[in-house]
């Protein structure tokens, strides 16, 4: 390639510039600079692994951080009403009738019930207050023997996958209860807080939006999911989400059920047939039972409770709707009257909102303790 009679090319050399290091700094690109020439600035991909990220900074929030300021804020109407110039009661240093007869009201306006409150009542009359006992002493003190009747049932959803297949979870409820978006909070606490492989199983057949909302749920919680057609029978598909979770090597099992009450025949016959279907595979299928209530709904909730007891072995409680209901007393009740397991609570729409039951924390919010 090279011409004849020219001369040979010499090998190349660095050049070793002349000019002063501060020019030459000046002559750079700045990284700033950089990013400026460009059309659109680089953003970082949001991975899984930051979702476990995020995941696991809410599972570690302390009682007195970010959970329970939330559970202040979702509690607050069910304080205010609750505890509305309680301190004005107690201004001698025995109660008297009219004073335990204002408690009562105060106690059954937040629904914990009359069982609850006349065990309450009892507690206060047995107490000593000084003569111009502060607000917050009072408050304490409510909150004192209402945590004594929430601790039994403060349990832990902790789970043990056995030996073949995954751990089974069915979850009843009535529709708008908030079970479908239960199920996908725990399904993302569980997959990204916890590392298990969960599915979901759309077994609420009967109307297309749950089904559509356990979708997003389970796109959102890096969960599998198996679900039908509208009308498909429902036990068929927990039987075969059981197949389809123990070929997947799924830790955890989820079905999501129907909640009809007003016709209640139908459903307790339909949740009969789902747990004598999943008896096919294991006698001790389903593993648990949750039940997830409605805080607004108030008194209500016992009569639901009470309802699905009938129909299934109810394990445990989630309580939902919190921060929208003035009825937060209902927790202490249902505690109190059925001694179920509390497994979680709910205070708003973000997967954060859903927490393990705290009873003292939860105590002291409803009485607008800080």
């Amino acid at each position: 390639m090279h011409p004849r009679g020219e001369p040979a090319l010499e090998p190349p050399t660095e050049y070793d510039s002349d000019i002063d290091p501060g020019t030459q700094h000046e002559l750079r690109s700045s990284e700033n600079e950089i990013m400026e020439d460009l059309k659109a600035t680089p953003t970082p991909a949001h991975t899984r692994l930051d979702d476990m990220r995020e995941a696991q900074e809410f599972a570690n929030h302390d009682s007195d951080g970010g959970w329970f300021s939330r559970l202040s804020a979702g509690l607050s109407k069910s304080a205010s009403k609750l505890t509305q110039n309680i301190g004005g009661l107690f201004t001698k240093s025995r109660l008297d009738d009219n004073a335990l007869e204002a408690l009562e009201e105060a106690l059954l306006s937040a629904d914990l019930g009359p069982q609850t409150a006349a065990r309450i009542m009892n507690d206060f009359s047995a107490m000593r207050f000084e003569e111009g006992a502060t607000d917050t002493q009072i408050r304490r003190a409510l909150a004192q023997s209402m945590s004594k009747i929430l601790a039994p049932v403060a349990k832990p959803l902790i789970f043990q996958r056995p030996e073949q297949g995954p751990l089974v979870v069915l979850v009843c409820g009535v529709n708008g209860a908030g079970k479908t978006t239960t199920i996908g909070k725990l399904a993302h606490h569980w997959h990204y807080g916890a590392g298990r492989k969960v599915m979901l199983a759309a077994g609420d057949t009967f109307r297309a939006a749950a089904v559509e909302q356990l979708q997003e749920w389970a796109n959102r919680s890096g969960s599998l999911l198996l679900a039908k057609d509208i009308g498909a029978d429902a036990a068929a598909l927990a039987f075969e989400a059981y197949e389809r979770a123990k070929a997947e090597n799924c830790d955890i099992l989820m079905i999501d059920t129907a909640g009809r009450l007003q016709n209640k025949s139908n459903l307790m016959a339909e949740l009969e047939k789902i747990i004598r279907v999943l008896k096919k595979h294991g006698e001790d299928l389903p593993h648990a039972c949750l039940l997830v209530l409605d805080a607004t709904t108030g008194q209500n909730a016992f009569s639901q409770v009470e309802t699905f007891k009938e129909m299934v072995k109810v394990s445990g409680l989630i309580v939902t709707k919190l921060d929208g209901s003035a009825k937060g007393g209902v927790v202490v009740g249902l505690a109190d009257k059925f001694g179920l397991p509390v497994h979680f609570i709910g205070v708003g729409e973000q997967i954060e909102d859903l927490q393990p039951f705290d009873p003292d924390a939860y105590a002291r919010a409803l009485v607008g303790l800080r």
